[in-house]
């Protein structure tokens, strides 16, 4: 596993031997990849399984399909590729008459492509257009909702990407864009760079930052959804394999491997009760996987990765 030279460009992929290590001596015939990006971790796997009969990418960023495409040509013959946010994927799959696979995988979160292009508006590092959209094809974008969404608006989406100081962020933005329209990257900066707090570890910016990107792109509401399509669209011994970079996503995907892997439900109505359920998977990893000291020297990306899977019963 060591040893795959990757053709993905601008990107490398994280945790990469975890995740082959996951599917090692599983037989895959059909698989797909929820975030394909540059195809770094699809090369991987459809080298190291030649099994594959049917290999599906999603992405909702159509650079990134490109370039993915590009990486793959060897593979094309085994791979369809899917302009979707993952949080359609039983619709798509269902369009192309694909109702069961064996492995599914996910890297969450914004790619480190899109960051370091200063015209996607992404890291508060480059100066660009306030865009933030993964899927281009988007008319929302991080522009309208700084200059549009109220300061209680603006305050829930710092307080819940947990920016300590969410009110004078959300205060800011609002008395700022009062004066002039925030229109760039460099404009957010100098508004809430005054504003934000030092953490250990990370520059004050990242959280708020975060917090609109999330947001513009509606990511935690897309996870939420796609944990429990995915793994309907398992087959029997099939994995579900996802990579986090933050708190509020690795959160939502414990609970709901924790919920699928349970034998029992907690039904709230005018009486709480408990009932008895047939669990849907086994956790595979009571603890997140992350990354060797080794990947974090090369691939400081690496530093914040967790890995979760799950078995489908």
């Amino acid at each position: 596993m060591e040893g795959f030279k990757l053709s993905s460009e601008h990107h490398t992929p994280v945790l990469l031997n975890e995740v082959l290590k996951l599917l090692e001596m599983r037989r895959l015939t059909t698989f797909v990849d929820g975030t394909l990006g540059a195809g770094g971790h699809a090369e991987a796997i459809l080298k190291s399984h030649p099994e594959i009969q049917q290999f599906v990418g999603f992405d909702q960023d159509e650079n990134a399909l490109e370039i993915a495409k590009r990486t793959l040509l060897p593979f094309q013959e085994k791979c369809q590729f899917i302009h979707s946010n993952f949080g359609d994927m039983q619709l798509k799959l269902n369009e192309e008459n694909i109702e069961g696979v064996d492995g599914i995988l996910m890297d969450i979160g914004a790619s480190s492509m899109q960051l370091d292009q200063a015209e996607r508006g992404f890291s508060f590092q480059r100066t660009g257009p306030l865009d933030m959209r993964m899927d281009q094809s988007q008319a929302f974008t991080a522009k309208d909702l700084v200059n549009t969404y109220s300061e209680k608006e603006l305050g829930e989406i710092f307080r819940e990407g947990e920016e300590r100081k969410w009110r004078a962020c959300a205060r800011a933005i609002v008395e700022a864009r009062a004066v002039e329209p925030i229109e760039t990257t460099e404009d957010l900066v100098k508004i809430l760079r005054p504003m934000t707090w030092k953490k250990k570890g990370l520059d004050p910016l990242t959280l708020a930052f975060q917090s609109i990107r999330i947001a513009v792109n509606r990511e935690l509401h897309q996870l939420e959804r796609v944990i429990p399509q995915a793994i309907s669209l398992l087959k029997p011994k099939g994995v579900l394999l996802v990579i986090t970079f933050h708190r509020l996503e690795d959160r939502i995907v414990k609970q709901l491997f924790r919920q699928a892997g349970e034998s029992t439900e907690v039904v709230e109505g005018k009486q709480q009760f408990i009932i008895e359920k047939t669990p849907e998977v086994e956790v595979l990893t009571r603890k997140p996987i992350t990354g060797s000291e080794k990947e974090i020297e090369v691939n400081p990306r690496a530093r914040s990765a967790k890995l979760r899977a799950v078995e489908k019963l």
